[in-house]
């Protein structure tokens, strides 16, 4: 059994981690706040405006637009999101799991033919150890999102998937719901899916008919790029706001299992420090009956 001292010391111990997983909880939470009701309010306008480009596209805009082609994929990019910093729960190792998965979908490609843009340094690192392209360093747009920097890379992949240097473009990140629950998600960026049911937008309410100046085709023209540009914002706002949820959720378990210790070992201390007065007493007796 651990001394007295020793277990002095481990509740010393945990009472410190104690003090920074609560404090850490709080700034988790807060930072939280402030991305939740960001993704929030973004959320609902992009998908409103993706629903019309897609209703759009579906009622023959495809056939004009460059981003709705589907062609042989021969050369793929991905984008994937995680975090900078660890200490939210698996946070990141899902992302990874889900890019090396990705990867193995991918094997039989030349990995010249691959490129990885990956936003945030915990992905970074697993990327450089696969061995693809990398697109860039993005590791700064993890920790504060910025529309103009996700606008330059949507303009950038784009360009690429136009000039048929991507012939498709993928996403994986983690798609904020609540505090709770964050959905690790994997979507096409690129071309434009057009699997949603033609006529209904996002929340599943009808699309109304549209009275289009000057023609649908110089409509689509302004409205692909900004959906585009949105969507990577919208990702980048998604993963922020989950990789708070996760690390608030992850520091709170941390603080329980803390407490919970600490009772367990001032228990046990108190056992020892009782025990060890009884001990005493009975040595007092002893001596005093011989």
């Amino acid at each position: 059994m651990a001394s007295l001292k020793e277990i002095k010391g481990r509740i010393l111990s945990a009472n410190n981690t104690l003090k920074i997983t609560s404090a850490m909880k709080m700034v988790a939470s807060a930072k939280l706040h402030k991305a939740q009701e960001v993704i929030e309010g973004m959320l609902p306008y992009e998908q409103r405006l993706s629903a019309i480009m897609t209703h759009f596209l579906q009622s023959g805009g495809a056939m004009q637009s460059p981003f709705a082609q589907e062609r042989e994929t021969k050369k793929v990019a991905l984008v994937v999101f995680s975090s900078n910093s660890s200490l939210c729960g698996g946070f990141n190792s899902n992302v990874i799991r889900l890019y090396h998965r990705w990867l193995d979908e991918h094997a039989g490609m030349p990995s010249e033919n691959i490129t990885v843009y990956p936003v945030g340094r915990k992905v970074a690192d697993a990327v450089k150890k696969t061995g693809v392209n990398v697109g860039g360093d993005f590791t700064h747009m993890a920790n504060k999102p910025n529309y103009e920097e996700a606008k330059e890379l949507a303009a950038e992949l784009c360009r690429r998937f136009i000039e048929g240097e991507f012939d498709r473009v993928e996403f994986i990140y983690h798609h904020f719901k609540s505090a709770g629950v964050q959905k690790l998600t994997r979507s096409v960026y690129l071309p434009v899916d057009l699997s949603q049911l033609a006529g209904e937008d996002a929340a599943g309410g009808t699309l109304p008919d549209y009275l289009i100046e000057p023609s649908e085709g110089a409509l689509l023209e302004r409205l692909i790029p900004e959906v585009l540009k949105l969507k990577v914002y919208t990702a980048l706002l998604d993963s922020n706001a989950s990789e708070h949820a996760a690390r608030s959720v992850a520091m709170q378990v941390a603080t329980d299992n803390a407490n919970n210790l600490i009772q367990d070992l001032t228990v046990a201390y108190n056992k020892g420090r009782q025990q060890a007065i009884t001990n005493e007493l009975l040595d007092i007796v002893g001596g005093t009956m011989a």
